[in-house]
């Protein structure tokens, strides 16, 4: 595999890069992603599949694989493994499924362990201009059912998914719009297409890569059968009776879903499709046996035979994992786990690993800057208030507490070893300060208190700050309980409310929440070259600004238009960077962000770098030792190919 062309706005293209230094940004450069990898002389038969092969119900491996595989060709060839085996881990809901997806981490452009982007579907792809983006497809690829993917599944997907109002209401996926205008799609031969806009496109690639990716393809094979243009009119009434679905529509939509992975029919291009249908406490996930990945020696991968996900309530995971019910495990265990998992590691017969993570922090604390309470809302919106709230956390208790002095405190902006870092930024109002904190409430005016000591807002009512969460881990209880004490010192009573993570989500879009405990930035390993998305209000799930972001995103058909002048010079600030053709340019935009972050304090950073533990059974091999752990970029294990990691028998 290769990079021909080493192109000026790559960076851009890519948002890539974590832990390199930045290169330069030329404009109007072109570039090349090709894997030239050179596929095996011989194929060697999967022995799970011999009998289907022999039985002529499975064509042999050299008519399953595409005549230009992926080929997996470590340097070191203890890496290349054995096939058989089943990966046990645990999921706390039946949504769950979907990771099968994240961590099979099949993507038509991907991430390899360096955090760049690579062709792994795709044969190669070909930038213009950043803006013009020509697709080649490997030969002789197919679907899981065996059935040949080609051009046409992505020219379904456009024509008559993304562009059929009744399927797409809202019309094609933002990431394919620029300027709100769509691509020019060109289907040049059935193993090419090639999609054009008339400017720059730097989410496209990045979009293709995410842990919840951008599918711009689909089975047309299987979905034509439930589509009102091509399907046989009694045929499709009959289909839609069966299902109980209100029209055509519907009925696609519940078939059409590659990510939530719930439909066993639904054909897919990851390592391993799903076997059990929905509802179930037990998901069993088998090898696809027209994967397009395959070792140096001309075995198909993925090694594994398949996954077994097991659904439990999220507080026995740790439980489960510390008994040995598991071959490898992240999802659903926390720092505060460690120690439990540790002691454990011999009676479980596995090994805890410590891999970092790279989010803003761990936990940070999100003030609704659009709640409906207009009292709240008015205190919200002055910096001073939430410089005070900043100052009066102690975040060197909670690290030592919490985190066993392992983390690194501070408020939510470039960490260490990124491009963007700045220790100004991070430390700024990040001080244990509680003079400073009640200075500057009393220069709010803010000087009233009930008869305990509460501070009273400017409607006269006791500042009771009620701190929603989604009640999922004992970490976020023993946060909020230190943190609720030293702001008891600055006046300001603390209540935690904890439910339902939908709910919970319901209620911060609606601008029912007065503060929010969740998760840090998903991504604080910042380069020039990197969306800005996280720090504008462009998303309603950025939940200190959440109904902004439904105006942005809906395009003014819910939420509410930014109406503080600081949002509004981040939003320039981001139309700013979006519109930059050199890395100058991206650079200067994005210090002007993360210093308008630092001094308005719009998140309440804690603790940023905490270790995820990682639990390996002594059988598992080929997972990494040191390693990062992260959604976007990273899909968890993703990165790492979960289809080269294998199992003693």
């Amino acid at each position: 595999m290769r990079y021909v062309g080493q192109a000026g706005g790559l960076a851009a293209i890519l948002g890539i890069f974590l832990f390199l230094q930045p290169v330069a940004l030329r404009a109007a450069a072109d570039l090349v992603l090709l894997d030239e990898s050179t596929p095996p002389s011989a194929y060697r038969e999967t022995l799970l599949l011999q009998h289907a092969v022999i039985d002529k119900t499975l064509p042999p491996i050299e008519q399953r694989v595409p005549m230009e595989p992926a080929v997996f060709d470590p340097t070191d060839p203890a890496k290349l493994g054995r096939q058989g085996g089943t990966w046990r881990m645990l999921v706390g809901r039946e949504k769950d499924v979907r990771l099968a997806v994240v961590y099979g981490y099949a993507r038509l452009v991907g991430y390899d362990a360096d955090l760049q982007l690579r062709p792994d579907i795709l044969k190669g792809v070909e930038v213009e201009k950043e803006r013009i983006f020509t697709f080649r497809l490997r030969r002789g690829h197919r679907w899981s059912d065996g059935a040949p993917f080609t051009t046409e599944d992505f020219r379904y997907y456009w024509e008559d998914v993304a562009n059929d109002p009744e399927l797409s209401p809202v019309g094609p996926p933002p990431q394919m719009l620029v300027d709100g205008k769509p691509p020019k799609v060109e289907v040049l031969d059935e193993v090419t297409i090639r999609y054009s806009w008339d400017k720059p496109n730097p989410f496209f690639l990045p979009a293709l890569a995410q842990a919840s990716p951008l599918f711009i393809y689909r089975p047309y094979h299987y979905l034509k059968k439930y589509h009102i243009k091509y399907a046989d009119p009694d045929e499709l009434q009959k289909h839609i009776e069966e299902s109980g679905a209100r029209n055509w529509a519907q009925l696609h939509n519940r078939a059409d879903n590659l990510y939530r992975f719930d439909n066993p029919a639904l054909p897919t291009l990851q390592p391993w499709y799903n076997s059990t249908e929905p509802p179930s406490t037990r998901f069993l996930l088998r090898r696809n046996p027209y994967f397009h990945r395959v070792d140096a020696r001309g075995y198909q991968l993925p090694y594994l035979d398949g996954i077994s996900m097991v659904v439990t309530s999220g507080d026995l995971v740790p439980v489960k994992t510390g008994a040995g019910d598991i071959d490898l495990q992240a999802r659903g265990l926390r720092f505060d786990d460690y120690t439990f998992l540790k002691q454990s590691e011999e009676r479980g017969n596995y090994e805890v690993r410590l891999w970092k993570t790279v989010r803003g922090s761990d936990y940070a604390l999100y003030p609704n800057l659009n709640t409906k309470d207009e009292a709240w809302q008015q205190v919200f919106r002055d910096a001073r208030y939430r410089r005070a709230l900043s100052l009066a956390v102690n975040r060197h208790e909670l690290n030592q507490v919490i985190y066993f002095g392992l983390g690194d405190p501070g408020n939510q902006s470039a960490l260490p070893g990124s491009p963007l870092h700045s220790p100004e930024n991070r430390q700024a109002w990040a001080a244990f300060d509680l003079d400073k904190a009640n200075a500057l409430l009393d220069e709010m005016g803010l000087t009233e208190r009930n008869g305990h000591g509460t501070r009273l807002l400017p409607d006269g009512r006791p500042m009771e700050l009620v701190v929603e969460t989604a009640g999922e881990s004992t970490l976020e209880s023993d946060l909020l309980e230190l943190i609720g004490d030293s702001w008891g010192q600055i006046g300001i009573k603390v209540f935690t409310r904890p439910m339902q993570r939908e709910v919970l989500r319901n209620r911060i879009f609606a601008g029912e929440t007065l503060m929010t405990l969740w998760y840090g930035y998903e991504n604080a390993m910042l380069g020039p070259e990197m969306s800005p998305e996280e720090f504008v209000p462009v998303h309603q799930y950025s939940y200190h600004w959440p109904m902004w972001g439904q105006y942005f995103e809906t395009q003014g058909n819910s939420g509410v238009p930014v109406d503080m002048e600081v949002g509004e010079r981040l939003m320039a600030l981001y139309r700013a960077w979006l519109e930059a053709d050199t890395l100058t340019a991206k650079r200067a935009a994005w210090e002007e962000i993360l210093q308008i972050h630092a001094d308005h304090v719009f998140t309440i950073g804690l603790v940023a770098r905490v270790p995820q533990p990682v639990v390996v059974g002594h059988k598992m091999h080929n997972v990494p030792g040191d390693a990062i752990y992260n959604w976007d970029p990273g899909a968890h294990f993703g990165i790492y190919r979960t289809d080269t990691f294998w199992m003693d028998r």
